[in-house]
C-alpha cells in the first residue's frame, strides 16, 4: 500500500494513498492515533476520510430532490451503509510532499463518479500538513456533475493519549446535547448531557463508560474551535476545529470491540442526515465545501 511520510514540527506523520488514510501520527516517539501495519487492513475505519455521508445510512435507502435512492448496505449486522464511498477508495497524488524541515504537506484527489445509489459527481482534495501546531486535514468537496447534490463528511481517528488504559484516560468534550440513538444506531432524540453519563464538558476519566453517540451544541474556545481532549497520566492529544463547518462529533470507545484508542470524528452532519435532513449540505453545480480539523499533542 503506497503511502506519503510527512515530517515537521516534531510530528511523523504517514499517509496512505489507498483511501488518503491517516495511519501513522506521532510526536516524538509518542503515537497520537491509533496505527495500522502498512499493507493493511484498516481496522475500524482508522484514520480513514468520510465522505459524502459520514456515520451512517439507515438501510442504505435515502431520498433526493423526490428521487428514491439506495446505496450498497456495508454493515450487514445492522443492516446500514456506513461511513460514506471513499474510505478505502484509491487516490491520486497531485501534490507531491514538500516541506522545508519545520513543516511538511501533501495533497491527494478522488473524484466520486455517479452511481445508481449516489448519482452525483463530486471532486474531492485532500490537504495533510505537519507543523508546529500538529498535523491539520483539509478537505474539499466540488460539485462537478450537473446537478444538486447532498454531502456531508468527517474523518475517523482513533485518539491515543498516552500507553496507560483507556479507562485512566480523561475526556473533555465541550458538546451540551447528545443524539440518543436505538438498538441498531439509528437517531430516536436529541437530548441535553447534564446529569447524564454523556456530560464531559468537565473533563473526567473514561472509567467504564462506552460511548458511540453523536455530540452537538459545541462551545468554542475564543480561538473559534472546539476542541476534544483526551488526556492521561503521560501525555495527551487534542483535535480542534470550526464548530460552525463540523456541528457534530461522533465519539466512540473501541473496548467493546479491541479497538485501541477512542474515536473522535468531527462531522458536518449527524448519523443518518440522509435521512432526517439534519444539516445536509446541499451542493450546486460548481459549489465548494472546505472542511478542516487539527490533531495535537498535549
Amino acid at each position: 500500500m503506497p503511502q506519503f511520510v510527512l515530517r515537521g514540527g516534531g510530528y511523523h506523520a504517514e499517509i496512505t494513498e489507498a483511501g488518503a488514510a491517516l495511519r501513522v501520527l506521532r510526536h516524538g516517539s509518542r503515537d497520537l492515533v491509533a496505527d495500522w501495519p502498512e499493507g493493511g487492513p484498516v481496522p475500524h475505519y482508522s484514520g480513514t476520510l468520510l465522505a459524502p455521508w459520514p456515520n451512517r445510512v439507515a438501510r442504505g435507502r435515502y431520498t433526493f430532490a423526490g428521487e428514491p435512492l439506495e446505496v450498497p448496505v456495508n454493515e450487514p449486522e445492522r443492516g446500514h451503509a456506513l461511513h460514506g464511498l471513499v474510505a478505502f477508495a484509491p487516490w491520486e497524488l497531485v501534490e507531491v510532499p514538500a516541506g522545508d524541515g519545520d513543516r511538511a504537506f501533501v495533497r491527494l484527489a478522488h473524484t466520486i463518479e455517479p452511481t445508481p445509489g449516489y448519482p452525483f459527481r463530486l471532486a474531492l482534495q485532500v490537504r495533510y500538513a505537519v507543523g508546529p501546531d500538529g498535523l491539520t486535514t483539509t478537505l474539499t468537496a466540488e460539485n462537478v456533475g450537473d446537478g444538486p447534490a447532498p454531502y456531508g463528511c468527517g474523518p475517523h481517528p482513533w485518539l491515543i493519549a498516552d500507553a496507560g488504559q483507556e479507562a485512566t484516560w480523561r475526556l473533555g468534550l465541550p458538546a451540551e446535547r447528545v443524539l440518543r440513538t436505538d438498538e441498531v444506531l439509528i437517531p430516536t432524540t436529541l437530548e441535553p448531557v447534564a446529569g447524564t453519563t454523556y456530560d464531559f464538558r468537565t473533563p473526567r476519566p473514561l472509567g467504564d463508560t462506552s460511548l458511540d453517540e453523536a455530540f452537538t451544541g459545541l462551545a468554542a474556545d475564543a480561538d473559534g474551535l472546539a476542541r476534544v481532549a483526551v488526556t492521561g497520566p503521560a501525555g495527551g492529544v487534542e483535535i480542534s476545529w470550526d464548530p460552525q463547518v463540523l456541528p457534530w462529533v461522533q465519539v466512540c470507545t473501541g473496548s467493546g470491540f479491541g479497538q485501541r484508542g477512542l474515536a473522535v470524528e468531527p462531522m458536518t452532519c449527524p448519523p443518518d442526515a440522509f435521512n432526517s435532513g439534519t444539516d445536509v449540505i446541499v451542493l450546486a453545480p460548481g459549489d465548494k465545501h472546505e472542511a478542516a480539523w487539527t490533531i495535537t499533542a498535549r
